[in-house]
């Protein structure tokens, strides 16, 4: 286990790397000039080019590079042009609210997807039509899912908020985790607990809705190929309840394609949530970057990627670690 673990960190290191560079270059060959960016439209050419030496932007690709992992590795990730305050600090200000709906979008997508999944692979007239309710609900694009809630639970049933993140008439608590949901039951607040929940519950479930049909349909799929094992029909011969089978024997067996399909499923969620935080007036990453484009915000767009994109790379070497504990065959490759 060991051995895997310090494999899996050295590709993990690499992934970043990767991606820090890939970000780079993305950055160095926009036809947008960051330096005209951030003394404005209006300005003349000198003080562009002055802006320009002071940023290193005209210095070699290389050197350029250099520069730039080393201030990623301090955590000197510039100033924002449109905030005009430094990009870690906004990041650190935006952060906790994705992470709050992404958590919360994993747990349900966890919980909807192992319990499709084993309605399906349990047979019978309700799984043949539960499996035309996720073709069906996986063709659903992300923002039609988010109107459709809002013009069911918000503007029909009144059972809902539509945005934000918690009653404006409520006051929150501002620490020690920022995630609102986590400090609130901290501080014993009950009615902001509430609040959040309901706040919290339609964002997440629509980030979560087609990443939960895929893994149902995965693990409906493993868990079948599993159940014709000799195994599993020793177990039954014994007389254990079917229950009992599929929990104990078969699950952990099958979940090896399912926990893949999950870390999978975490990039499109990552990607759901520039959307979804748009719609819902979410104050979190995706909000931020979506209006840091519109500004050509150069350092706040490739900080916020790098952030997503690190936060992707760990959940899948998490999802590594979770397959090995359940096959212990991956332990030896």
């Amino acid at each position: 286990m060991a051995g895997l673990i310090a494999r899996r960190c050295v590709a993990l290191v690499a992934v970043l790397f990767g991606l820090a560079l890939i970000v780079f270059v993305l950055q160095a060959v926009v036809p947008e000039n960051p330096a005209r960016a951030m003394v404005g439209a209006s300005a003349p050419p000198q003080v562009v080019a002055q802006k320009a030496r002071e940023l290193g932007y005209d210095q070699p690709l290389p050197v350029r590079f250099v520069d730039y992992m080393e201030r990623v590795l301090s955590g000197n990730l510039q100033t924002s042009l449109r905030t005009r305050e430094p990009v870690l600090s906004n990041l650190e200000t935006f952060a906790p609210a994705t992470l709050e709906l992404a958590l919360a979008a994993a747990v349900i997508a966890a919980a909807i997807g192992v319990s499709l999944g084993l309605l399906l692979a349990a047979g019978g007239r309700l799984a043949r039509v539960l499996r035309t309710v996720l073709i069906g609900g996986a063709s659903v694009p992300t923002f039609l899912s988010a109107l459709l809630l809002i013009l069911l639970f918000y503007s029909t049933l009144h059972l809902l908020p539509a945005s934000g993140r918690v009653s404006d008439t409520l006051v929150v608590p501002t620490g020690p985790t920022k995630v609102l949901l986590l400090d609130a039951v901290l501080h014993g607040e009950p009615n902001v607990v509430w609040s959040v929940l309901t706040h919290l519950l339609m964002p997440a479930f629509t980030l979560a809705l087609i990443p939960a049909l895929a893994i149902a349909r995965v693990l409906a799929s493993s868990c079948e190929g599993v159940m014709r094992e000799d195994y599993v029909r020793t177990a039954r011969t014994k007389g254990l309840r079917e229950r009992t089978v599929i929990l104990r024997h078969v699950l952990r067996n099958a979940c090896g394609p399912a926990l893949t399909m999950s870390g999978l499923q975490f990039g499109l969620l990552l990607g759901g949530i520039v959307v979804v935080e748009q719609i819902f007036a979410w104050p979190g990453l995706g909000r931020y970057l979506d209006q840091s484009i519109a500004y050509a915000d150069f350092p706040a767009i490739t900080g916020t990627t790098l952030i997503l994109g690190t936060a992707y790379v760990i959940v899948n070497f998490l999802v590594d670690l979770a397959q090995a504990w359940a096959d212990p065959r991956i332990r030896t490759v």
